[in-house]
């Protein structure tokens, strides 16, 4: 008797668990059981400890799925013993000891880094600490160029902001070392360099699509596909 694995979302910073819905809908439909957790966007360890734990709370093989800094979350969180794979969306897959700024360091940066706006925001020792967002209206083309400009307004008003010290944390595993990956590069991605995504795919052996003409919020803007490629994950794993 075959168990179909659950999915676990992880979507990345300046989005929420609602950009994952057009990807949950083809899932559904398909019946593959699916959650879409928040991710607290306060840290890399923190943040992947708290995956972890949601997929260490459901009953038989998990399978995690990371748009952008969620693929680094997985990749740490991925070591947990019910994850069966990993699926990297537009995503950073980070080696051991590795942090984001590391990895983005290797190739020339995005658009994204000149675009960012900084906040603050009150830890709990009572001290305060920095967040990032994406300018508004540098968010478009960005982020989210291949979707409808009604929607893409709606995305940058909601964006969720990022601890800037989550890009300097280094990774505590590699769970791609030893769980089977997927990866989908978006090939238009003006926040993340293309060439990072197949760089930390091709490193970390994964099965590759690239859709050519993608930005990085490919859930949006091509659900179906990224949710094939989840499928394929979910077929290989039962």
């Amino acid at each position: 008797m075959t168990t179909t694995p659950t999915v676990v979302l992880v979507h990345g910073a300046f989005a929420d668990a609602a950009s994952w819905s057009g990807v949950i809908t083809e899932l559904q439909d398909h019946g593959i059981p699916v959650i879409a957790p928040p991710n607290p966007l306060r840290g890399l360890a923190s943040d992947a400890a708290y995956v972890a734990s949601v997929a260490a709370q459901i009953d038989g093989p998990v399978i995690l799925v990371g748009h952008s800094y969620g693929g680094a979350l997985i990749t740490v969180a991925g070591v947990t013993e019910n994850v069966v794979g990993l699926v990297y969306v537009a995503a950073y897959a980070l080696e051991e000891g590795e942090s984001l700024g590391e990895l983005q360091g290797r190739f020339p940066l995005s658009p994204l880094v000149s675009n960012l706006r900084q906040w603050t925001y009150p830890t709990p020792d009572g001290e305060s600490a920095a967040e990032v967002t994406i300018a508004e209206d540098a968010f478009p083309a960005i982020f989210a160029a291949d979707v409808p400009s009604d929607v893409t307004k709606v995305l940058a008003a909601a964006q969720r902001p990022l601890a800037a010290a989550a890009f300097e944390e280094k990774a505590a595993a590699a769970a791609w070392r030893t769980k089977r990956s997927w990866a989908l590069i978006a090939g238009a991605d003006q926040a993340i360099n293309p060439e990072v995504e197949r760089f930390g795919a091709k490193r970390a052996g994964a099965t590759t699509v690239e859709l050519e003409g993608a930005s990085h919020a490919v859930a949006v803007s091509q659900p179906k596909e990224v949710a094939d490629l989840i499928r394929d994950a979910v077929r290989a794993t039962s």
